[in-house]
């Protein structure tokens, strides 16, 4: 799977953040239906907007564009966002981008003018074909800029000459940098083959960028490049796009500072991703309190989520407890019409809506089991039962959740989990404090070298041990 990743000129607002997180809950689904899914997400680390703003502040291409890596990679993860297995950047692919220059110009399919490369658009008879634009129109959606040299206005630049000031790499064809379309083909062919099975990103990017990236990989390869396409539609914000040219944004970074990333992924996940999705200033407030009611209604739940039960055999549960009996069928539902949902092109608005109308039939069952137990003190055979049905609701619910990201369990487990190393290590320092006080100078080294094979440092001072972990471990 290629999906097409930001341009690092600036922070990334919630409108880029759809299309990203999209990806991530494609890539999260297909693994929970048991496909190996291999994700690259490129960094378009050179282009004109990444010139201009360097120029605007006095810095080189390199600078602000690592700046702006280091602040996607920081926010997407907050967001919760699963980094890619490869995140390819075009500055590191300059000699893969010339070698597919090359073989397009081999092949009649390009042509060199001053040091500037084209690609020859009529020869791709299929040109037009993923936007289904009709000939005419194709000049006027690409935004083409008018150069005379061309043989056809509507020809693209594979490689740019560089001007005075331009970052450049040298080249058959002289000193310049490459094309964005050109940049994308040969990144997925480097880190997926001549053909991907899926290509994400933004419905802006349908043309020209997508439309050309066929077009220059399928002639070079003889292959079909992508298999399936997926365009993500836009935020809008009062009928109009959500934009920087638009000054109609909200960056991740800030919705962040009042957010919860689970909520900033429930509005983004609200609408199936082929829809426009509507943002108002009431958007995020309305996700927070759905987010809320189904952390209540875990939270309800997870002192059940041990519980290891025997599975009482259908006939007799109903005659000893129809509503645990009830619940469980509603499990089955739910997972069923939630895996429908998903298998129906990702379609994340109804899969939320499986999701928080079985939290509904599980809060009513809480109050019922809660009503019965102070009417029923004794009924413990009925109490198994329904401990073990809330066990299975917790772990299912979970599970979806968690494919969505909308539950942040794993945060409140690696919480936990940090909370028991530091205790362990106290303990451990104690006992090696015991030993060093008898001068048992053996158990205090064996303890300090074993440390420092798990890449665990001490450091002893006046005032007692200290440790860190080194090497980058977590």
């Amino acid at each position: 799977m290629y999906s097409c990743g930001p341009t690092v000129y600036d922070y990334f607002h919630i409108g880029n953040a759809r299309t990203f997180l999209i990806s991530d809950i494609v890539r999260r689904y297909l693994e929970y239906k048991g496909y190996a899914v291999t994700l690259v997400q490129n960094l378009t680390d050179i282009d004109d907007k990444i010139i201009n703003r360097a120029n605007e502040r006095g810095i080189n291409t390199s600078q602000l564009a690592q700046k702006y890596v280091d602040a996607y990679f920081e926010d997407s993860n907050k967001l919760g966002i699963r980094a890619a297995d490869v995140h390819p950047r075009a500055t590191e692919h300059i000699s893969e981008i010339i070698s597919l220059i090359q073989t397009l110009i081999d092949k009649q399919a390009a042509y060199e003018i001053d040091g500037d490369v084209y690609y020859r658009v009529n020869h791709f008879a299929e040109y037009g074909k993923l936007s289904h634009r009709k000939p005419e129109d194709l000049l006027a959606g690409a935004r083409v800029k008018v150069d005379e040299r061309k043989e056809d206005a509507r020809d693209f630049d594979l490689w740019k000459k560089s001007k005075a000031s331009d970052p450049w790499w040298d080249s058959p064809w002289g000193k310049g940098r490459p094309g964005w379309h050109i940049e994308c083909s040969a990144m997925a062919m480097k880190h997926l083959g001549e053909t991907i099975d899926i290509h994400a990103g933004g419905h802006d990017l349908l043309f020209p960028h997508h439309e050309n990236e066929i077009a220059q990989s399928e002639v070079a390869t003889g292959k079909a490049f992508a298999r399936y396409w997926m365009h993500v539609a836009f935020l809008q914000v009062d009928g109009r796009r959500m934009g920087k040219s638009e000054r109609n944004f909200i960056f991740v970074h800030d919705a962040l500072q009042k957010y919860a990333p689970e909520a900033i992924r429930h509005f983004l996940l609200s609408a199936q991703y082929r829809h426009p999705l509507d943002y108002n200033p009431t958007s995020l407030s309305e996700s927070s309190s759905a987010i809320r009611r189904l952390n209540n209604c875990l939270d309800a739940l997870r002192p059940y989520r041990d519980a290891d039960g025997d599975t009482p055999d259908l006939e007799e549960e109903a005659l000893n407890d129809a509503e645990a009996a009830l619940l469980r069928q509603s499990i089955d539902t739910m997972r069923h019409d939630f895996e429908s949902a998903m298998d129906d092109d990702f379609n994340t608005a109804g899969a939320l809506g499986t999701i928080f109308k079985f939290a509904g039939e599980v809060n009513q069952f809480l109050a019922a089991t809660e009503d019965q137990s102070r009417l029923h003190r004794d009924s413990r055979q009925s109490s198994d039962e329904r401990r073990n049905v809330l066990s299975q609701a917790y772990k299912s619910l979970v599970k979806v959740c968690s494919i969505l990201g909308i539950y942040a369990e794993v945060e409140v487990a690696a919480d936990a989990h940090a909370a028991l190393t530091e205790q362990l290590m106290n303990l451990i320092l104690e006992v090696r404090q015991d030993a060093r006080q008898r001068e048992d100078w053996e158990t205090a080294d064996k303890i300090r070298n074993q440390l420092e094979q798990l890449n665990v440092e001490l450091q002893d001072g006046r005032t007692g041990t200290t440790w860190k972990i080194i090497k980058g471990v977590h």
